[in-house]
């Protein structure tokens, strides 16, 4: 009896052993999987960014410069997508129009975040009517579809490049408010908040230098997300005429001009579509994989 509970004894441990090795194995691969994630998104965004920065170099042809002699050439050798109406060299229009779309990306999340997190921090910290107040003048702002409400911004501060920055980074900041609110919410009541107030910090200390540190994550993941986001509505103002005005380069200008001759010219839009496909695809990549990264219960699951 004593060697037959001996034997259950082992067998127990071994499968014990095969469980937990198991339990790492599967760790492991769902770590891999999400740094597989974050890695693509990674890279597909640093193609686009060492696009912007060597545009110069790389775009063989004066993006903004006609060729009527070239008008609506097929891709070849001389022009890899093609030209457009215009007989302008679509490749470089489109290399060129990374920079256009990661600058107006770059200063609108800017100010979005710039003013959204305080906000959201602040409000989500007092508490009470304050909370209250900001929090119904957020749901009427997400009331209104992100594109009429950059129009009615546009309205008034004119179209071109630095109305739509200054109407992607207005229309961006509820949801920045909203977010970096929600992260103040679940961090305000921890014990070393409640042990910060009680040694005296003040509720600018508190709020700046004890809690936003820990709320950082949710807020860079909205960040990249954010940019997704703002050159979409970017191209969208563009390709309505609000955005960059002509001869800029655009991938939204570019779409709105090829759509007249998709049939017989549909390198027009292609290329510009597919820049705006893989760009926003990698930031939402990236994203994702940086919110599995820094969310420890996605880690566990």
């Amino acid at each position: 009896m004593a060697v037959a509970s001996n034997l259950d004894l082992t067998r127990s441990s071994r499968r014990g052993e095969r469980g937990v090795r198991r339990g790492i194995l599967l760790e492991s691969l769902a770590a891999a999987g999400r740094w597989k994630t974050f890695s693509a998104g990674v890279l597909i965004v640093g193609l686009f960014v060492v696009a912007a920065v060597a545009a110069p170099v790389l775009a063989p042809f004066d993006p903004a410069k006609p060729d009527y002699q070239a008008l609506r050439q097929p891709p070849s050798q001389t022009h890899l997508f093609g030209t457009d109406d215009k007989g302008r060299d679509i490749f470089s229009r489109v290399v060129f129009g990374t920079r256009v779309s990661f600058t107006i990306a770059l200063v609108a999340v800017a100010i979005a975040t710039a003013a959204g997190v305080p906000i959201g921090l602040i409000v989500g910290f007092l508490g009470g009517w304050p909370d209250a107040v900001v929090g119904r003048l957020i749901d009427a702002m997400f009331a209104f579809p992100v594109i009429l409400l950059a129009i009615a911004i546009l309205a008034v501060t004119g179209v071109g490049l630095t109305g739509a920055i200054i109407a992607i980074g207005l229309v961006g900041i509820p949801e920045f408010a909203r977010i970096a609110r929600a992260a103040m919410v679940g961090e305000k009541e921890h014990d070393y908040v409640l042990a910060a107030r009680a040694g005296g910090c003040s509720p600018a200390r508190i709020v700046f230098r004890q809690i936003l540190p820990n709320t950082l994550g949710a807020i860079l993941v909205l960040i990249s997300l954010g940019f997704a986001f703002a050159i979409l509505n970017e191209t969208a103002l563009s390709f309505l005429g609000l955005g960059a005005q002509p001869p800029t380069p655009s991938w939204g200008a570019d779409l709105a001009a090829g759509r007249r001759y998709l049939r017989e010219a549909p390198w027009m839009s292609l290329f510009p579509g597919l820049a705006i496909f893989f760009l926003v695809l990698g930031l939402n990549l990236a994203g994702d994989g940086l919110r599995d990264l820094a969310d420890p219960r996605r880690q566990r699951r």
